[in-house]
């Protein structure tokens, strides 16, 4: 017997995908659908995006835990005061989830796919020895976002590397030169350093930016062309060039 298995409740957290809601996949609606419990991260003020991406799923008279960040961009997020609140924060939501994960299931809502630089990450770490946990995966934002501009980012043998754009712009330029394929997430303020090193990398003619990929919002540019104005739901694409079989010829 596990030391889980006298717990009568679960932790599901739903992966719902890039942001449009009927890329949802059936588990993690139907898991949404029948949630007695539901917790979600937002920032202060705000609807939060997984609940607003869920909104037509969420059932009525299901309790709502909304998970406030402390701080989001306020500090530096390498600061030693910036980790010490967000480590906080999800000790006391992992001790509230834990609690209510002993007789009833709690579903914890997630944007693309949790394991993929998913905040859930940070509660399943701490969950690990306090609650049976089941995990949906999702479809990547970056998915959405490569489907968005209408080409393939991979072609035969490419090889895809995905680089977070909080790296300094000398390692940026340095990883997208030895790449096939690149997809660049945490864009937003970074934008400007982002651009500067796919340039430095002689990349910048394959360089898309996608804002806010498969949601209402969405909108497509060449990165040479786009503004500095970049929202956080953004993430710049590089495709490759690799092999392909001519027009009409079998591969």
């Amino acid at each position: 017997m596990s030391g889980q298995d006298h717990l009568a409740g679960r932790v599901i957290c739903a992966g719902l995908g890039p942001g449009a809601p009927d890329l949802i996949s059936l588990r993690a609606a139907r898991a949404i659908g029948n949630a007695r419990h539901i917790a979600f991260f937002r920032k202060k003020g705000r609807a939060g995006r997984a609940r607003t991406i869920a909104e037509g799923l969420i059932p009525q008279g299901s309790t709502e835990h909304a998970m406030e960040y402390p701080v989001t961009t306020e500090l530096p997020f390498g600061s030693d005061e910036y980790r010490g609140l967000l480590a906080r924060f999800y000790d006391d939501w992992a001790d509230r989830i834990a609690t209510l994960a002993r007789s009833e299931d709690v579903v914890v809502l997630c944007e693309g796919d949790p394991f993929f630089y998913g905040s859930f990450m940070h509660l399943h770490l701490r969950l690990q020895t306090r609650a049976r946990i089941e995990v949906i995966p999702g479809i990547t934002g970056m998915s959405g976002c490569w489907t968005a501009t209408g080409r393939p980012v991979t072609w035969g043998d490419d090889v895809l590397t995905v680089l977070p754009g909080t790296l300094e712009q000398a390692e940026l330029t340095r990883r997208l030169r030895d790449c096939d394929a690149a997809v660049i997430m945490k864009t937003g303020r970074n934008l400007s350093r982002i651009r500067a090193a796919v340039i430095g990398a002689g990349r910048i003619a394959d360089a898309w930016l996608c804002i806010e990929g498969t949601m209402p919002g969405q909108r497509i540019a060449r990165l040479g062309d786009a503004g500095d104005d970049c929202p956080y739901f953004a993430t710049v694409i590089l495709h490759g060039n690799g092999r392909r079989p001519l027009a009409g010829a079998a591969e």
